[in-house]
Parts: C-alpha cells; structure tokens; sequence
C-alpha cells in the first residue's frame, strides 16, 4: 500500500503534468515555441510516469533508478521552461510557479534518491 506521502506525490506530479499541457496548448503556434512547448511537453509529463514505474520496481536498485529517471526529465523540464522567457516567448513572471514547481520537485526527487541508497 502507498504511503500518504507517495500518494501525495503521484497527485502532484499528475497536477504538474496537467499544467504542462495547458502551457503547450497555450503556445503560439509559430514554430520555435511549438519545437520548445513539444520538448517541455514531453519531458514534464514523463516525470510522474516515471515516478508511477518506480512503484513497479522488482527492487530496490530499480526503484532508485526510476526516481533518477524522474530527476533526469524534471531536471530537463527546468531546462525548457528558462528557454521561453529567454527566447521572450513567455514572460518570466508567467513561468515562475511553474519553475517553482519544478525546483521543488527536483529537490523531493533528490531526497528520495539519496534516501535509497
């Protein structure tokens, strides 16, 4: 059974992935924020997908390695996020939270991975 915290942290990953794709369906649709908006897409729904998968790890070395998969996409969602403001696609001020979010999520999966070891 999952703990209230794993719960906690499946919905949140959920929520985040949701906010992602409202983010890429509010795109403009020239190119260069749709080739940045797939990228973002992708990666920062991928992290709760991968945190899903490490419950259904045979062990516990696999279940470390999921959550570095999980840190590895989170930590690449924070990589396209600072490219809109930078490219002045959205405003900084826009993409803060979800920044936030993203640097609070990335600082959890760190936790749970340097308490598996």
């Amino acid at each position: 059974m999952n703990s209230p915290a794993e719960h906690d942290l499946k919905e949140r990953t959920f929520q985040f992935a949701r906010r992602i794709i409202h983010l890429f369906t509010a795109l403009p649709t020239k190119s260069l924020p749709q080739i940045l908006g797939r990228q973002v897409l992708r990666s920062g729904t991928s992290i709760g997908a991968n945190y899903r998968e490490a419950f259904r790890a045979r062990s516990r070395l696999e279940f470390r390695a999921k959550i570095g998969d999980c840190l590895k996409e989170a930590e690449e969602t924070e990589y396209w996020l600072q490219l809109f403001p930078a490219e002045q696609i959205i405003k900084p001020a826009r993409l803060q939270p979800l920044i936030q979010e993203t640097q609070e999520l990335i600082a959890i999966l760190v936790t749970i991975r340097n308490r598996t070891k």
